[in-house]
């Protein structure tokens, strides 16, 4: 095996009170593609940070291989004094590297090279720090949140682009198709430790929870000692002093043990308060128009969104994916065409951009509006403590200013005050920005017992497809076309990928994949929101119709009834034709989905 081009031993940190990093071991390859895996404020980006010799433990070393090139994506991209993107991108550069490379980069991010970097957006300043570390070739590359503000045309190209290279990575990201598309290796940050395999992300989950459960029944089997060690204690303690003394202090360090021991951290408390059922139909579009001067953003667009609906909104960035949002729930007027609301709509929104935020405010001030300690939380109040450990917010971290708040942090405070608000329409823009795996699990599972209806723009791929029962797409020129399905079904219907014309479909011929053949590993399908409320309500479905042909058929059994009631005797006619269909489709639509379920579960 070739000799590491970089790596950690033994690395230990402390920020003060429970040690962030405890005897950390990681090590990268050339050529090797590693996901660094672990909920928020494990200390990942810390640890990337003393990979790039940015961060100095307090103890353990770092090796780094003679003459091999680094650089590192910050999440929160520095340009210094530069005037010019394509400055801050050719001072990356070492003496030697092709100067061409910036200037390419930037045209393939979809940048002139002339922006001022004061006046970028969040995804032009992640283009062109991404242009910086891809430039010089380097021989590895750490990247922390490398598609975070990126529109998906652009995660498709930075896709094409990592695998195409012969770069190590060392990725952070919570975009679960970005790391099983590129990872070959996992490493996952776990209470200060790392644990390592030598597969991909798509093998993690599971293998994650296997060690989680081992533990687990380690732990029992601690706990079970020391229940019968304490009651030899108060019941067995015989006259041998010497043996008594042994097995004492064996309690002690048993005890010890289990003091010391660092569970994982809970799970997040996702719940919206939900308003009062809105009517069947909550949105119906009919030929809307939006242009702003000579630019069509929406053109004709119709749409009819009904109750329990979940729409995804895509598109690249400027597509004019919230102006959409904004025409749909009535936040701005159209040019033409007419937009109805339906009946009783109580609409929560995430501002995923967070200029609500008063950085100087506290945490406690956010959720309660400076008012008091209690938040109301689907119109009853509730201690602001126990709803910030709700969102996996320490009871000490109360008077903390936003400012100083980690990307996940402000993603999850920004969750907690959107779903404080009873509703039954929740619209939110990029809810998983910088939340971890596990809290996107939790988020998934909420939308999933949502009774309202949800519309969401999201970048994010596999989120998608989990939650969505329909994704609106721009297809150029101010049309968007609405498909069922999530994004990948939306994929297999237009037949192509998502295009922004800055945004290149290869990758230039000189990068091609020169490990092409390396096994790579599709991360498991999974039963999507549509598939899996339907193998829930397709019983009762079926029932119902089984029971309405019985009453119909009471009715046809009357021998009279033809000669007596013709109408009555041909509508009922008709109404079990139907229902006999109906119950048909239902009864085929379960067969296929049980198939299915069984197929993933045996994969």
């Amino acid at each position: 095996m070739a000799p590491p081009l970089i790596q950690l031993r033994d690395i230990r940190l402390t920020f003060g009170g429970t040690p962030l990093l405890t005897g950390v071991e990681l090590s990268v390859s050339p050529g090797e593609r590693v996901c660094l895996i672990g909920r928020n404020g494990s200390g990942k980006s810390t640890l990337l940070k003393i990979a790039a010799g940015l961060v100095e433990p307090d103890s353990g070393t770092r090796f780094v291989q003679p003459g091999a090139t680094i650089r590192y994506l910050p999440q929160e991209p520095d340009f210094g004094e530069h005037e010019t993107t394509l400055a801050h991108v050719e001072a990356g550069l070492a003496p030697g590297d092709d100067r061409h490379q910036a200037r390419y980069l930037l045209e393939q991010l979809g940048l002139t090279g002339n922006e001022n970097p004061a006046n970028l957006s969040g995804g032009e300043a992640r283009r062109a720090a991404l242009a910086r570390v891809l430039a010089p070739s380097p021989d590895i590359l750490l990247l922390d949140e490398p598609t975070n503000h990126l529109d998906l045309p652009t995660i498709e190209w930075l896709e094409r682009e990592l695998d195409g290279r012969r770069s190590a990575l060392v990725l952070i990201s919570h975009d679960r198709r970005f790391l099983a598309n590129l990872s070959r290796a996992t490493a996952w940050l776990d209470r200060g430790k790392i644990r390592q395999i030598d597969r991909g992300f798509a093998a993690f989950e599971a293998w994650r929870d296997e060690v989680l459960a081992e533990e687990e029944r380690e732990q029992h089997k601690l706990d079970r000692k020391i229940v019968d060690e304490e009651h030899w204690l108060r019941h067995g303690v015989s006259g041998r002093r010497k043996r008594n003394v042994k097995r004492l202090a064996n309690l002690h360090a048993l005890r010890a043990q289990r003091r010391n021991y660092r569970g994982t951290a809970g799970s997040a408390n996702l719940a919206a308060s939900e308003a009062e059922q809105s009517g069947r139909l909550v949105i119906e579009a009919k030929a809307v128009c939006k242009a702003y001067g000579a630019r069509r953003i929406v053109d004709g667009f119709s749409t009819r969104i009904q109750r329990g609906d979940r729409i995804g909104i895509v598109g690249p960035n400027g597509a004019g994916k919230t102006t959409l949002v904004n025409l749909l729930t009535g936040g701005e007027p159209p040019d033409s065409g007419t937009v109805r609301l339906g009946a009783n709509l109580e609409m929560a929104t995430l501002d995923q951009h967070r200029e609500s935020l008063d950085p100087k405010s506290t945490l406690a001030e956010a959720l309660t509006g400076g008012r008091g300690d209690h938040v109301m939380v689907g119109g009853k109040p509730k201690h602001v403590v126990g709803y910030m450990k709700d969102f996996l917010f320490a009871q000490e971290q109360r008077g903390t200013p936003l400012e100083v708040l980690s990307g996940g942090e402000r993603g999850r405070l920004m969750l907690a005050r959107a779903l404080a608000k009873p509703s039954n329409l929740l619209v939110l823009d990029e809810p998983t920005n910088d939340l971890d795996l596990e809290t996107l699990d939790v988020l998934e599972e909420m939308l999933g017992d949502y009774d309202g209806t949800v519309m969401l723009i999201s970048h994010d791929r596999d989120f998608l497809d989990r939650v969505v029962t329909s994704v609106i797409a721009p297809e150029g020129n101010g049309k968007w076309i609405e498909y069922a399905g999530g994004y990948s079904d939306m994929l297999a219907q237009r037949g192509a990928d998502l295009k922004r014309e800055a945004v290149k479909t290869q990758a230039p011929a000189e990068k091609k994949d020169t490990r092409a053949d390396a096994p790579t590993t599709a991360p498991k399908r999974r039963l999507s929101f549509n598939e899996k409320h339907a193998l829930e309500t397709l019983p009762k479905t079926m029932e119902t119709l089984q029971a309405q042909i019985a009453k119909l058929q009471a009715i046809l059994d009357d021998p009279d009834l033809y000669a007596r009631d013709r109408k009555k005797f041909d509508a009922t006619s008709a109404a079990i034709a139907k229902a006999h269909d109906d119950l048909a489709t239902a009864e085929h639509r379960w067969l296929e989905l049980e198939m299915l379920r069984e197929e993933i579960e045996q994969a």
